[in-house]
């Protein structure tokens, strides 16, 4: 599935990501995985995505 597939159930702002629509504040993949970098997370900055990719030539660190 390209980026230009919007799935208007992941909502998504993370332009740098290979996963992110290329027409609208959307993940174009069909399911996500979240996870957590935290032992014990209590609070939603302890959450990552776990799909996501950075874009070709993204200089994310």
């Amino acid at each position: 599935m390209g980026t230009e597939f919007a799935n208007k159930h992941i909502g998504c702002t993370i332009h740098n990501c290979e996963n992110h629509c290329s027409c609208d504040d959307y993940c174009s993949l069909d399911k996500i995985e979240i996870g957590t970098h935290e032992a014990n997370p209590t609070k939603a900055p302890c959450t990552d995505c776990l799909s996501f990719k950075a874009k070709p030539g993204c200089d994310c660190k």
